[in-house]
């Protein structure tokens, strides 16, 4: 199968390329030809782009998808009460099947407002697995793991057991990854060993770090380090390809320890900002050569998925914080949203710009609106204006997940069915 989308104003987010007028041809799953005129094959499924912008697909840095079931359920609340007194009773009555039906619901989301790929950590991953497979996303997958009760080894196996059943699963659109949940949930010998294999069967890992001040706090009293000097004692740094999820509060000496890191930084604003927890120094970061990409954390705290929302808080937050308009500028925060995102997922050379060879993940957005008219910059109107249901197709692997604002792949009306019900019960009585 083959796709010709015609004539669209693209964005190829490869360095020193400005937006043109042209046709991009798909073959199978992989981008074919980028040109200003291709000529139409009869086996080519055309799509018009005039009036559209092609772009490559957005990647969310950090996810924990079935937490949609969550959405609106514990809002402006204190972290804490937040996470003990409406998440973690919530989260305990999850069976596998809600998990599953939770993360379409997430899916459904990310293909309609743009987003191709994501990194998830959450429990129950074989059913985020299979939803990934049916809908047609690309993910990479974490079993998330507290080490601070003896479980007997059953974390710790289900994350073995995600890595050697998932990976490279769904014509290769599943990567996995280890993923201990923090700093403050790892004591120093089970975390050394995740790193060890992590290491040893070449596969990244997924750890939030010093996302509250009450974690610095927490590490600071108990090992008498930052929590990125607990990872640096640890090993994290040394070989392994890290993701680092929120990373909001680090001093200087932390971002330089940061420097020489495989991976890098998934920055999370909405759900900073709405949790209170700060602003993550992005632009220290990067000055330092540092990437970092985005993510909107689960829906239980951030409400939406739409990775535009995200970049605008992104811009605003640094503009804000250095009092300075010039900060995180649109091209800046375009590129953390694709490219960043991708090398944090390692999937960079796959993923994250349009050139031929790479793999078929093109998002449409149709320009017919007025709050995108008229079009002076248009990695600013990207930036600053557009949001997720501005997305007109999204195409995954070759594959269209969305053709003019129509899911494809998933019945909405049976998500939303079930979905409602399963929260429901999740949280009665909390």
């Amino acid at each position: 199968m083959s796709i010709l989308i015609q004539q669209a104003t693209i964005l190829t987010m490869q360095d020193g390329q400005s937006p043109f007028t042209g046709d991009i041809r798909i073959v199978g799953n992989r981008i074919a030809e980028i040109a200003s005129h291709i000529a139409p094959q009869p086996e080519d499924d055309v799509i018009n782009g005039q009036n559209k912008l092609a772009m490559p697909g957005l990647v969310n840095a950090h996810q924990h998808s079935p937490m949609s079931l969550l959405r609106g359920f514990s809002d402006d609340l204190k972290l804490m009460d937040w996470l003990e007194r409406k998440m973690l009773p919530a989260e305990a009555r999850m069976t596998p099947e809600d998990i599953y039906w939770g993360s379409k619901l997430a899916i459904a989301e990310m293909i309609r407002s743009g987003t191709t790929a994501f990194a998830d950590m959450y429990i129950h991953m074989n059913e985020i697995a299979e939803a990934v497979t049916e809908t047609g996303i690309r993910a990479s997958l974490t079993r998330g793991m507290v080490f601070m009760e003896d479980d007997g080894g059953r974390r710790l196996q289900e994350a073995v057991d995600l890595v050697q059943g998932w990976s490279g699963k769904a014509n290769g659109r599943i990567t996995t990854m280890y993923g201990p949940h923090s700093p403050y949930t790892c004591p120093m010998e089970p975390l050394r060993e995740v790193i060890t294999m992590a290491v040893r069967d070449d596969i990244p890992l997924h750890i939030h770090l010093a996302e509250t001040k009450e974690e610095v706090e927490k590490i600071r009293n108990r090992y008498q380090m930052t929590p990125t000097e607990y990872l640096e004692e640890a090993g994290m740094f040394e070989r392994a390809h890290v993701l680092l999820a929120h990373a909001v509060h680090l001093n200087s000496s932390d971002i330089s320890r940061l420097k020489q890191m495989n991976g890098g930084v998934a920055h999370n604003p909405v759900s900073n900002l709405k949790l209170g927890c700060g602003i993550a120094p992005v632009e220290a970061m990067m000055a330092e050569g540092i990437t970092v990409g985005i993510g909107t954390d689960g829906a239980g705290s951030a409400t939406t998925l739409d990775m535009f929302e995200e970049m605008k808080a992104a811009c605003w937050l640094q503009k804000l914080d250095y009092e300075d308009p010039t900060r995180l500028p649109a091209s800046k925060v375009l590129h953390m949203a694709t490219r960043g995102s991708a090398e944090l997922l390692d999937i960079q050379d796959e993923v994250g710009i349009l050139a031929a060879g790479y793999k078929a993940d093109v998002i449409l957005i149709d320009l017919t609106k007025p709050h995108l008219q008229p079009i002076h910059d248009v990695e600013a109107l990207l930036a600053y204006s557009v949001n997720g249901s501005d997305v007109h197709t999204t195409i995954v692997d070759g594959q269209i997940l969305m053709r003019d604002r129509t899911l494809l792949t998933m019945n909405e009306e049976e998500i939303y069915r079930e979905v409602n019900a399963r929260a429901k019960r999740i949280v009665k009585g909390i």
